[in-house]
C-alpha cells in the first residue's frame, strides 16, 4: 500500500496533558506537509489551532476524554464550543459504566445529542475496546449506526490497550451502512497501519505514522 495513502488516512495526534502549543504548532506543521486526514489536538488549542492552520488541514478535537463520564449536557457543551472555536471532527468518548448497566437508549441519546451539537461536522465516538466484552463492542456497533454517528473508534489511547485487528473485522461485520471505522492506540509500524486499512479502517489515531515517514524508515 502507498505510503501516502496511509498518510491521507490519519489523524495526526498529540493528546499528551504536557503538550504546548509549541507541540501543536510543529503537529501542524508536519500534517499539513505529510498531508494527513486531520491533527487531534486537545480541545483548548482548537482555536488557536484554526488561525493557525488557516484552512490548509482539519483540526479534530476530543469531547469527555478520556474517560467518557462526564454528563450528556457537559459533552454537548464540550461540542458546541469546540465547532464555535474551529473544530471540524469531533471524537467523544462513551459512558462506558452505562454501557456495563445496558442503559443502551442512554447512550444513544446521548451521541444523538452530541451529533447535534457538531452542527454538520463530523463525530466519531469513542467506545474503548480494550474494556469491553464481544458483545458490548457488537451492541455499539449497533447503537452507533442508529445515532447516526459517523464513525466508530476503536480507543482513546489512554486506557490498558488500543485498537486490535480483531476489533477492527468486529467492526466492519456489525456497524451499519454509512458508520465508518477508526482504530486508533498502538498503531506502531506502517504495517499496522495498512493491516487496520486492509481490514476496513477508514481512519488511524496515530503520531507513529508521521513519525517514521520522517525518520525515512519506509
Amino acid at each position: 500500500m502507498d505510503v501516502q495513502e496511509i498518510l491521507s488516512k490519519c489523524d495526526h495526534t498529540q493528546l499528551s496533558v504536557t503538550a504546548t502549543w509549541a507541540d501543536i504548532q510543529a503537529l501542524i506543521d508536519d500534517g499539513i506537509k505529510y498531508h494527513t486526514a486531520s491533527v487531534c489536538i486537545p480541545p483548548c488549542y482548537v482555536a488557536d489551532a484554526k488561525k493557525y492552520a488557516e484552512g490548509k488541514i482539519a483540526i479534530c478535537t476530543v469531547i469527555g476524554f478520556p474517560n467518557g463520564y462526564n454528563t450528556k449536557e457537559v459533552k454537548v457543551f464540550e461540542t458546541a464550543d469546540a465547532v464555535k472555536k474551529g473544530a471540524d471532527e469531533i471524537d467523544m468518548v462513551i459512558n462506558i459504566g452505562d454501557l456495563k448497566a445496558k442503559h443502551y437508549e442512554k447512550i444513544k441519546d446521548e451521541i444523538v445529542a452530541v451529533k447535534a451539537a457538531c452542527n454538520g461536522k463530523i463525530l466519531k465516538v469513542i467506545i474503548e475496546t480494550c474494556l469491553l466484552t464481544e458483545e458490548e463492542k457488537i451492541k455499539m456497533c449497533e447503537i452507533v449506526t442508529a445515532a447516526k454517528a459517523d464513525f466508530i473508534k476503536t480507543s482513546t489511547g489512554f486506557s490498558k490497550a488500543g485498537a486490535t485487528r480483531e476489533d477492527v473485522i468486529i467492526f466492519k461485520k456489525h456497524v451499519g451502512s454509512g458508520v465508518q471505522i477508526k482504530a486508533a492506540g498502538g498503531i506502531a509500524s506502517l504495517k499496522d497501519a495498512e493491516d487496520f486499512v486492509t481490514l476496513g479502517a477508514n481512519r488511524l489515531g496515530t503520531s507513529r505514522v508521521v513519525k517514521i515517514v520522517k525518520e525515512g524508515q519506509v
